[in-house]
């Protein structure tokens, strides 16, 4: 199953190396991602940066689109004003179609603030138990997920502790 998870970090420079680990692990084999991206939040800016690395023609299509969607109807889009509420509606709509819901997005939108980072992921086929025992100590939040209840409390479990 593909999965889309949102991780929050406490430093605005975090996310970025969270993202590391998640390419290492990816060449290990303990998890497929499909598409990711950081979001990097420093103190005293007015909008976030946002990382998009190796775009392939292959990732720029389907999940890829999704994060940008995701990521600029959050925190991207509304700095543009009014006239961009047309917008912002579709790319809320196009994100629910795919299991993410307008209280993620909510809470995405609330937690990721200046001063945080956050790392996207789109994954498949983890070795969940290895792949955490990698992000063990690295202090992310489970913000936002298309998984069902049980599966998002055992990612929970396994990443936060």
């Amino acid at each position: 199953m593909t999965t889309f998870t949102a991780w929050k970090f406490d430093a605005a420079d975090a996310a970025e190396s969270a993202s590391h680990t998640l390419k290492q692990a990816w060449r290990e084999g303990l998890v497929k991602v499909e598409d990711y991206a950081v979001v990097e939040w420093p103190t005293g800016a007015d909008q976030p940066k946002v990382k998009y690395e190796n775009r392939d023609e292959w990732r720029a299509a389907g999940w890829g689109a999704l994060i940008g969607a995701v990521i600029g109807s959050l925190m991207l889009l509304p700095t543009l004003g009014a006239a961009a509420g047309a917008l912002v509606s579709i790319l809320r709509k196009r994100v629910q179609d795919v299991g993410i819901t307008q209280d993620q997005l909510d809470a995405i939108d609330q937690q990721v603030v200046a001063g945080t980072s956050a790392l996207f992921v789109v994954s498949s086929d983890s070795d969940l138990d290895r792949l955490a025992e990698r992000f063990r100590g690295q202090s992310a939040t489970l913000v936002a997920s298309n998984l069902v209840q049980g599966e998002v409390e055992d990612v929970r479990r396994a990443f936060e502790s």
